[in-house]
């Protein structure tokens, strides 16, 4: 293990990548792409479903080869521009290689298309069985394709799409993204964006908290004849095609079969999300307190608890050896996957102007170390984004003998590193800080654990209940209506919650652009609170199964992957683990009071 006594802020090393993009060594490897691309399109003639498993195993090399090439070259291209969006010329060289991933992925897409439709039953399943860790993913291609149309059909959806419903979300985005909205703060009225205003809902002045919310659902409340026409066809659009056309079971089977879960997951997911709701009200009771209120409004759920409380400030250095610390504690192997981004120089952690907002971790090949993003300004929440973003990294570099094709998690799993990583550094430093300090991690913490779980199952709850509404034929009041009793669910007696957030529902971008996709916040922060109450309870015994889990990377379906180390995701049991480290959380803030 490589240590390095000080860290410091700074930019990332690209070079693995590519030494210089105005190089012909760089024009060599897009070349060398493109040369590699045209040579498997001449494989197009040779499909055949009778071929022997060897050949067709050979085909697949071919494809995670040329997939492996184009995340390299198109992996620097995107962190160039993320580490300097101000760039020409950054931003020319991401539109270049933008097409050319475009242009490779249309020269290699006859073969995934080969694959869901013209392979027969009985051939696939010979094929499948000798596919080794890519069986799994090649079944789920065939599940898929179940649900396809021929390919003249398939044409014509998606010429329909680009005026129909991806042209629907374009108008919404057009509308809302153009809203201009006008506060009043002190003597002067400010005119600002959505993300601007947003950050008064966690202003420490109830009265400006109020006004941020009333001045936003008041513009969706003005303009929710057509924000509210545009949701309704989508949802019509989502039925039509999905379950009239294509033949899903349920709208939201259409999303539950593209996560690769089972329905029966998901309902016991959101069946114990909805149970555990007191759970939630609870903290926003011991919140009240805090604050001096009798009791929150819906308007209050995000304000700062400990606002008379100076919050402590972190070095860089000490923070990057905090995480280190936690993951140790747990497993040398995570902190050694964790160092090896800094060791390579993999990670940019400086603020500076042109960079992009956020933190991410991009994961190009399996060869390759991730690459991290951060914007690092020694607030407590920094440490946690650090912690969340090499969970990312460690979850990659376990999977890193895995082909590029099943590397990444499925989505549902793809949060449980990173929540877990958060996990163990809360664990390691609750003992080290005073209860002031506590007192705002704690309840920054149960903050963003509501945010993540329960706000996120209750919007999937609405949208199962507003999908059939539509279906059946329903107004726009009626929709504002179901998510005002959805609102009320969800906070009980906790929380005043006022009829104007009735039209809260129109201002959720994720109900437009991807239909019940919210689910998967809940059930990956909720795996990872239920690994972790395992750990709690097995110790050290606990370690080589969560490190398998990891390393299976997205090769099986995470139903048979979790049964395997003794974990039924189909029992409303497991789930219910994840809530009893909630409950705990709320206990604890409260003897802090």
């Amino acid at each position: 293990m490589i240590s390095v006594s000080q860290y410091q802020l700074g930019t990332w090393d690209l070079s693995e990548l590519a030494k210089n993009p105005k190089s012909p060594a760089f024009q060599k490897q897009i070349k060398g792409l493109e040369n590699q691309a045209k040579k498997f399109e001449k494989i197009k003639s040779k499909l055949d479903p009778k071929m022997s498993s060897k050949k067709f195993m050979d085909i697949l090399n071919q494809v995670e080869e040329i997939s492996e090439k184009m995340s390299k070259i198109g992996g620097y291209a995107s962190l160039s521009y993320s580490s300097d969006t101000q760039s020409d010329e950054a931003t020319s060289l991401m539109t270049r290689m933008s097409k050319l991933g475009s242009d490779i992925s249309n020269k290699i897409l006859f073969f995934d298309l080969w694959w869901k439709t013209q392979v027969d039953e009985k051939n696939a399943k010979r094929l499948i069985k000798d596919a080794g860790e890519l069986s799994e993913y090649l079944a789920h291609k065939r599940l898929i394709a179940k649900y396809s149309l021929s390919e003249p059909e398939e044409r014509i959806i998606n010429t329909l799409d680009v005026t129909g419903i991806s042209a629907l979300v374009k108008l919404y985005d057009k509308i809302t993204n153009a809203f201009e909205y006008q506060m009043k703060i002190g003597n002067k009225t400010k005119t600002m964006t959505r993300e601007e205003l947003t950050n008064y809902v966690r202003d420490t002045k109830p009265k400006i908290r109020e006004t941020a919310y009333k001045t936003i659902l008041g513009k969706y409340n003005e303009n929710k004849g057509v924000v509210g026409e545009i949701y309704q066809n989508i949802a019509l659009n989502w039925k039509d095609e999905g379950i009239d056309i294509r033949g899903y079971k349920t709208p939201i089977s259409m999303r539950n079969i593209g996560n690769d879960v089972d329905d029966k997951t998901i309902e016991a997911l959101l069946t114990v999300c909805k149970k555990n709701a007191p759970v939630f009200q609870k903290f926003f009771i011991q919140k009240a307190k805090m604050l001096k209120m009798k009791k929150l409004r819906r308007y209050d759920i995000y304000a700062p608890a400990a606002a008379n409380i100076k919050e402590k400030n972190y070095s860089y250095n000490k923070s990057v050896k905090l995480v280190f610390e936690s993951l140790g504690k747990f497993s040398n192997t995570l902190e050694d996957f964790a160092r090896k981004v800094f060791n390579e120089n993999h990670i940019d952690s400086s603020v500076r102007q042109g960079k992009r907002d956020g933190a991410f971790c991009s994961t190009l090949t399996p060869k390759i170390t991730p690459y991290v993003l951060v914007n690092f300004t020694g607030k407590s929440r920094d440490v946690f984004t650090l912690a969340h973003e090499l969970g990312h990294a460690v979850h990659s570099q376990a999977a890193q003998d895995r082909s590029i094709l099943v590397q990444d998690a499925p989505l549902p799993l793809a949060e449980t590193a990173s929540t877990f990583s958060e996990l163990l550094l809360y664990d390691n430093i609750s003992d080290k800080i005073s209860d002031d300090e506590k007192k705002i991690m704690l309840s920054e913490k149960i903050d963003d654990l509501y945010a993540t779980i329960l706000r996120q199952s209750f919007f999937t709850i609405f949208e199962i209940d507003a999908h059939k509404q539509i279906g059946e034929g329903t107004t726009i009041d009626e929709i504002s209506k179901t998510y005002l009793q959805n609102l009320k669910l969800q906070f009980g007696k906790s929380v005043d919650v006022t009829d104007d957030f009735a039209i809260e529902w129109s201002c959720i971008p994720h109900f437009y652009h991807t239909p019940f996709y919210c689910y998967a916040y809940s059930f990956g922060n909720l795996l990872a609170l239920s690994l972790f109450q395992r750990y709690k309870k097995e110790g050290q015994d606990f370690v080589p199964a969560y490190i398998d889990i990891l390393a299976a990377g997205g090769s099986k379906k995470p139903e048979k992957l979790l049964q395997e180390h003794g974990l039924d995701i189909r029992s409303t049991k497991f789930w219910q683990e994840g809530f009893d480290y909630v409950s705990e959380q709320v206990k604890t803030l409260s003897s802090l009071n």
